[in-house]
């Protein structure tokens, strides 16, 4: 089998139902299995898939044990040479996995790879593709301070803005949007850290990846639709802010930690926490 097709979607019925449409219009001559992890949806997703698509391997789970170990319940049962994660509000408008698997088996060296993820516009996700998220990255990024030097590589090194957005380039990570990974690699390193709930599992899994010599390539022969902060993290938005920062505390000290002195951590510790309560402020100040 060429693709295991791993999706786990929470109360996301309204975009999984035009994904599979386009799983199944773009996957000629593709064989492929899909598995679904349902984490607990109140909307019927369980309920349809089983009525309309009774080919899928369907597993449910009772409440929400986490987007990570629902990914790794799916990479479990995958029986493909190539896993693809895929979040179930994406798209496809034309094939996308057919040049993905065709790159991957011309270079062995590639372990993962993700092609050119679209926002709803067409505009090209820039953080589909990225660095390692340091905390020079990190301050770059969202203090804007990458626009200030857009030269410096180390402030601009979140989004590695200097790489063209159609050109095929190495990078330190990519999104588990749409995420094709090696079997091998699987094999090798195992499934995703479930230390992460949700979030940076992805940036994660790229680490451990190149740390076991395998390549990381974005690839964009081809394109998908991310729509982006649905299903999740659109039912339970407050949860879904502190999952996203608890998850780069838990990345941050897990592999960067150790690289700086004690004070720079309890420091760095302190503008995670002071984040994450602006976060909540300017949710909770746009109402919804």
């Amino acid at each position: 089998m060429d693709l295991s097709i791993c999706l786990v979607p929470l109360n996301a019925l309204d975009y999984l139902e035009p994904l599979l449409a386009s799983i199944e219009k773009y996957t000629h001559g593709l064989s492929y299995e899909l598995i679904v992890v349902d984490n607990g949806s109140s909307d019927g997703t369980s309920d349809w898939i089983e009525l309309h698509h009774p080919e899928i391997t369907l597993i449910q789970n009772q409440g929400n044990p986490g987007y990570t170990r629902g990914n790794n319940q799916a990479m479990a049962r995958a029986k493909g040479d190539f896993i693809l994660l895929l979040n179930p509000d994406t798209l496809l408008t034309e094939d996308c996995f057919g040049p993905q698997l065709e790159y991957l088996r011309q270079h062995p060296e590639a372990g993962i790879s993700i092609p050119k993820v679209l926002n709803a516009d067409g505009s090209f996700q820039k953080q589909s593709r990225r660095g390692d998220a340091r905390p020079v990255e990190v301050f770059g990024y969202f203090l804007k301070l990458g626009k200030l030097f857009p030269k410096h590589k180390g402030l601009n090194g979140y989004l590695q803005s200097w790489l063209p957005e159609d050109e095929i380039a190495e990078v330190k990570a990519v999104s588990g949007s749409c995420m094709f990974i090696r079997r091998a690699v699987y094999e090798q390193i195992g499934g995703l850290d479930e230390q992460f709930f949700a979030y940076q599992e992805d940036s994660d899994y790229c680490l451990r990846a190149r740390q076991a010599g395998w390549k990381v390539m974005f690839v964009p022969l081809s394109s998908i639709i991310h729509y982006g902060g649905e299903g999740g993290s659109k039912v339970h938005p407050y949860q879904a802010i502190f999952q996203w920062h608890r998850s780069y505390f838990l990345y941050y000290r897990k592999h960067f930690a150790k690289e700086h002195f004690f004070l720079f951590n309890g420091f760095y510790y302190l503008v995670m926490v002071a984040k994450l309560l602006f976060a909540w402020l300017k949710r909770l100040v746009r109402g919804h």
